[in-house]
């Protein structure tokens, strides 16, 4: 399989303008619940644990520093078994989001394209895995991220609990309102990183097909939308430079919850 060489060029002679290649809701999906489930598991884990070795110490824990200690220890350890577990499945479930994300945003590419009367099929050039690895890499840090801070949290709660002499009813709920925090990052970082990936690899199909110039589309999504990306909704950049707004470069999907899209456009003849 391979790409035309050579940069499309409208046959009518006039700009052809693509529909809009947007982030795939399924894959975002699919991507959330495997990174609940994970975090799921810590939890369950964790509180169970904690529990016990609670249930297992004294009341008067803020009075004697072995049970206190004891439990550090335990908080240690259980951070040590989450975190490798983590770092062995954040690569795992990285490449296959990636892989996911790539077949999607190539395949709906693919379609507007074809609904142009461009049959182009696409092939992994050494630009795209680049594109490819750097979004395994960011997702591999994000993922061992949403247990750094989990348990970072749980275990500064375990230890104000220990400290006050809280019952361990209410330390329960601490940890309980945590888990619901970290379900909900895992939620956004899925979504997020959907947007970004289509994004880029959307950049990279562009340039590999000569696809200099494309439009900027806000979504029209989120309560609180970017004035600039706003302001921007119908523009024309350049693919290789994205457009500055709020003192940078970038292009649509790049910023942290950017919904905004990219229009293709192929030229007419010159």
């Amino acid at each position: 399989m391979t790409e035309p060489r050579k940069r499309l060029t409208s046959p009518s002679g006039k700009d052809i303008v693509l529909t809009a290649v947007r982030p795939n809701a399924g894959v975002a999906a699919l991507y959330t619940k495997r990174l609940t489930k994970m975090v799921d598991g810590m939890h369950r884990a964790v509180l169970r644990s904690v529990r016990a070795i609670y249930e297992a110490l004294p009341p008067e824990l803020a009075q004697d520093e072995s049970p206190a200690m004891a439990l550090a220890n335990e908080m240690r350890r259980l951070a040590r078994k989450w975190l490798g577990r983590f770092e062995e499945e954040g690569p795992k479930q990285a490449r296959r989001f990636a892989r996911e994300a790539q077949r999607s945003t190539d395949a709906s590419m693919a379609a507007r394209l074809r609904d142009q009367g461009f049959s182009v099929q696409f092939k992994v050039t050494a630009e795209m895995n680049d594109a490819y690895q750097a979004v395994v890499a960011e997702n591999v840090g994000l993922i061992r991220s949403i247990a750094e801070q989990h348990l970072q949290r749980v275990q500064g709660s375990v230890m104000r609990s220990v400290s006050t002499g809280r019952d361990l009813e209410t330390l329960a709920k601490d940890i309980e309102k945590r888990y619901r925090l970290t379900r909900k990052r895992a939620g956004f970082i899925a979504r997020d990183q959907n947007n970004k990936a289509t994004a880029v690899i959307t950049r990279v199909r562009q340039e590999g097909l000569g696809i200099t110039h494309a439009r900027w589309r806000h979504s029209r999504a989120g309560k609180q939308p970017r004035k600039s990306h706003l302001q921007a909704d119908g523009e024309i950049y350049e693919v290789a430079r994205g457009m500055f707004l709020d003192g940078k470069w970038i292009r649509p999907g790049e910023e942290p919850n950017c919904r905004c899209v990219s229009q293709s456009i192929i030229p007419g003849f010159e």
